[in-house]
């Protein structure tokens, strides 16, 4: 049986970088298509129920499959293709499988972070990141010595990661936020998976320029800053 993947992407989409870097880790050959989520393609609309990416399209023989978010997509690929990216023991695969969902959450904390209206939301939404990544730091420090999650044997855990600190690139561009201070366990998790090639891989070269854009069109507290940051330094204009 012959089997092709299509991943259908977006530039900036952390859950699509997970799939990316799962399919890499596992040297899962594929192809990657973008779509733009703001004017969304009739196709597109056809085969996501949700309007969401990531999708994977699973082409087999002459049948064809759609299979549409993150979770169900990385559990797919661990069932379907070698290079198992989860523990063997079942308890810690549950463990590993709860701080993936600990991830979407930091997902979702970093979307109200960026989109807070106003100073006081922000430093609200700011403080509450910190502690989500202080419970992130006091994990570390019960389980086993980096430089991964679970110490030597790089998981799905870090790939959920991965694209969660690739955000702090770009905020640590824009101001020293705080959020990560006092936590040297995940400054280091985060240091290690950064050169990781499957996590430099996963998105484009143009992402940092793409993210950046995106902040500064949201209309809060964060675009706000990064307005008055290029008024004082010119050249943060073209970033």
């Amino acid at each position: 049986m012959t089997t092709r993947l299509t991943l259908v992407s977006h530039h900036l989409c952390p859950y699509v970088q997970r799939a990316a870097i799962a399919l890499a880790e596992k040297a899962v050959p594929f192809e990657r298509v973008n779509v733009d989520l703001a004017d969304k393609p009739d196709w597109f609309r056809a085969i996501s129920p949700l309007g969401k990416v990531p999708l994977l399209r699973v082409r087999h023989d002459n049948a064809d499959e759609v299979i549409f978010e993150s979770a169900v997509i990385l559990e797919f690929l661990e069932e379907t293709e070698a290079n198992s990216l989860h523990p063997a023991d079942p308890l810690e695969r549950a463990r590993h499988r709860a701080w993936i969902e600990f991830g979407s959450a930091i997902l979702n904390a970093i979307g109200r972070f960026y989109s807070a209206a106003d100073e006081a939301a922000f430093l609200h939404e700011s403080k509450g990141l910190s502690g989500m990544f202080a419970r992130v730091e006091a994990e570390l420090a019960a389980g086993q010595n980096g430089p991964w999650f679970a110490g030597g044997r790089f998981s799905l855990v870090d790939a959920v990661y991965g694209p969660i600190f690739r955000y702090f690139d770009t905020f640590d561009r824009i101001g020293d936020f705080g959020i990560l201070d006092g936590k040297p366990l995940v400054r280091a998790w985060r240091q290690a998976l950064s050169k990781r090639q499957s996590i430099a891989e996963a998105v484009g070269a143009e992402y940092p320029q793409r993210l950046h854009a995106f902040l500064r069109t949201r209309r809060s507290y964060l675009s706000e800053v990064i307005r008055l940051q290029a008024i004082a330094t010119p050249q943060a204009r073209s970033a």
